[in-house]
């Protein structure tokens, strides 16, 4: 849901407005648009990352951050992400970077479009970000893109991908992100239908 304004807010003003929230709300560059909740296998996928990914750099210079902690696009929005990456320290009480290098976004149905499309442009602005990763809920696999050579290039993920981020020293196989997502059997609702009438 948004809200209602006379007037676009500044990121400031909404960084401001924000702090007084109960609720989260990303900035679209305009207005606060409120996040809305997700589903088991939302939070079983961002628990994997926060595992499977945050575990491997737990010795090294880069961290894992959740999607409680806001990424500041090179166009002046605010991105809860499911999932980032960052390799530069910062302050214990800051609300926000602007220097992801990996970013990760489970999609819904809710989300799939502004995710894809919207966002996947700002990613690709920030030069920081060298991979964003964007992961279905309703079958192993997704979409990455990741900078080649200046270029903003686009993988298919399925089962069997290996997802290689050598900005971060680390690979992970993409069905870690899935344990205990419990998909439907394939051909369910066909069987359904056959049984009908």
């Amino acid at each position: 849901m948004n809200v209602a304004l006379d007037k676009p807010m500044s990121l400031a003003q909404f960084l401001e407005w924000e702090k007084r929230q109960p609720l989260r709300y990303e900035f679209d560059g305009f207005r606060p648009v409120a996040m809305a909740g997700g589903t088991r296998a939302h939070s079983h996928i961002q628990r994997n990352l926060a595992i499977a990914v945050g575990g491997r750099l737990v010795n090294g210079p880069c961290e894992f951050h959740g999607s409680d902690f806001k990424v500041q696009t090179a166009s002046d929005k605010a991105r809860y992400p499911d999932g980032f990456v960052t390799c530069n320290t910062g302050a214990d009480n800051d609300t926000i970077i602007d220097d992801p290098v990996v970013i990760f976004e489970v999609l819904s149905d809710g989300t799939a479009n502004r995710d894809i499309g919207e966002k996947n442009a700002e990613y690709a602005a920030m030069q920081s970000v060298q991979r964003y990763v964007m992961l279905s809920q309703d079958r192993v696999g997704g979409t990455m893109f990741e900078r080649v050579n200046g270029d903003w290039i686009g993988h298919l993920l399925t089962a069997n991908s290996i997802i290689k981020m050598t900005e971060i020293g680390i690979e992970v196989p993409i069905e870690e992100l899935y344990r205990r997502v419990q998909f439907a059997p394939e051909g369910d609702e066909a069987e359904a239908d056959d049984t009908d009438g």
